[in-house]
Parts: structure tokens; sequence; C-alpha cells
């Protein structure tokens, strides 16, 4: 009879892969991403809805932020996504117009390095090229991972220029470090917790930056080809013009 003490291994290790692959698309976080890409050939449509709300100078302002997104799994590491439209509706801001705006579009690109499940960490590449009203945005981020059984935890750091004005004049550059933990309670469910941390420079003046941070909880659900994750995170430090409340959806659903 032949040996299965080296199967054994073999299919474990296939089957983690094959799992991380089916839900590659399936998001645990929604200020985060994930080190897993989707599966070669496959389509997903994303759709994100992001509520800001805060009072500075007890002058309370709402914004909520709406994006189109299609994913497209390249190969088995390779990841591209087209942000259709970035537009918004805002109210109470004092130096711009009330009402519905066009913000942005965007290309977006993941490369998956190593595994979170096999490997000791799983890390990814992402590179984001965003043009609009006035407006280049670049946005690298270094995404990490690791999966203990249902725990995931990931980690990304994110460095932003931006460019804005009618003659791109005015910049701000931004370091951002965001950290998550999810459960999974069932194949179909999972909540855990978001933590954000912003450093932005204004005119790359590190003189002059200055920092937030916000935390929240998460939860997600997921079945079949949909999923839908919502996070709720509360500004933990004091900087005015910035939201007190941040709360985003996102609903993805594949083809």
């Amino acid at each position: 009879m032949a040996s299965t003490t080296g199967f054994l291994p073999v299919c474990l290790i296939a089957l983690a892969l094959s799992a991380e692959s089916c839900l590659g698309g399936v998001r645990h976080f929604t200020f985060l991403y994930e080190t897993t890409t989707s599966a070669p050939g496959s389509v997903e449509l994303e759709n994100w809805v992001t509520f800001r709300t805060g009072d500075p100078d007890r002058q309370r302002f709402s914004e909520l932020d709406f994006r189109h997104e299609f994913e497209f799994g390249v190969t088995d590491r390779f990841q591209l996504g087209i942000y259709v439209a970035d537009w918004r509706y805002q109210t109470g801001f004092s130096d711009q117009a009330s009402g519905f705006a066009y913000s942005a579009s965007a290309v977006e690109a993941i490369y998956n390095l190593t595994n979170p499940v096999i490997d000791p960490i799983g890390i990814s590449i992402y590179q984001e090229i965003k043009i609009g009203d006035r407006l280049v945005e670049s946005e690298s981020k270094l995404i990490a991972q690791k999966n203990f059984g249902p725990l995931i935890i990931a980690y990304n750091a994110t460095l932003e220029a931006v460019w804005e004005g009618s003659g791109l004049e005015e910049q701000e550059g931004e370091f951002q470090q965001a950290l998550g933990a999810s459960y999974e309670l069932s194949p179909s469910f999972s909540a855990g917790l978001e933590m954000l941390h912003e450093f932005i420079f204004p005119k790359w003046d590190t003189n002059e930056h200055r920092q937030n941070f916000f935390i929240g909880p998460n939860v997600s659900a997921r079945s079949g080809r949909w999923f839908g994750t919502i996070t709720a995170l509360a500004q933990a430090t004091q900087t005015g013009d910035e939201p007190d409340w941040q709360v985003r959806t996102i609903f993805g659903f594949g083809f």
C-alpha cells in the first residue's frame, strides 16, 4: 500500500490555496486591503459608500462619497482594478458648494508576493493612479497579512501624494498606517476591528504636519458570489477639520 504521509500536507496546502483564491475578492475590512488577489479570469463589481461627518467650529459638515470599481483577476498573483467613477454629495462646507460632484477615476494594481496561510506572512504591493477635476493622486501601499485559522490580521502602510488646483500647484503628502483584525465566526460571517493613523503634510512640510487616529468595529457577510462589509470609525484625536465619524460600506458581486 502506498504511503499517504507526504500526500496529506500537499492536500492541505492545495485546499488552503484554493480557499484563498475563491475568497480573493471578499473584503473583511473596508479601510484596509488584504494580500489575497482575485482568481485569474474573474471579474467583480464593488460599490463603495463612505459617510463622513464632523463639527469644526460648530459648523457641521457631512459628505457622502461613492465609488464604482471593477476588479479583474489577471494571474494567480496579479489583480487590476478600474474606478469607473468616484463622486460625492456634500453639505456644510464653508469653502465648497453643496450638492453632487464628480471627483475622479483611477486605475489600481495589486501584486501578491507571498501567501498569508502557508508562508510566515503574506505580502502584496499596491499602486494606484487617480486623475480627476484639477486633481492627480498617486497612492502606494505595502500590504501585510497573516491568517491564524479563522483570525485574520492585516496591516497597510500607505504613502500618498496629491496635486490639486487649476495648475496642480497645491501639493499635499500623507503617510498612513492601518491595522485590522477580523474573526470568521462562520464561513459566511465575520467581525473585527480597524484602526487608522494618518500623518498629513501640507506642501510636504514636516513642520506643519497634523495627525489623526480613527478606530472602530467592522462586520462582513458573504454568500455565493456576493459580499457586504461595513466599518464605523470614530476619531480619537481632536483634529477640528477632520470628520468625527466615518462609516464605509462595500458591496461586491462576482461575475
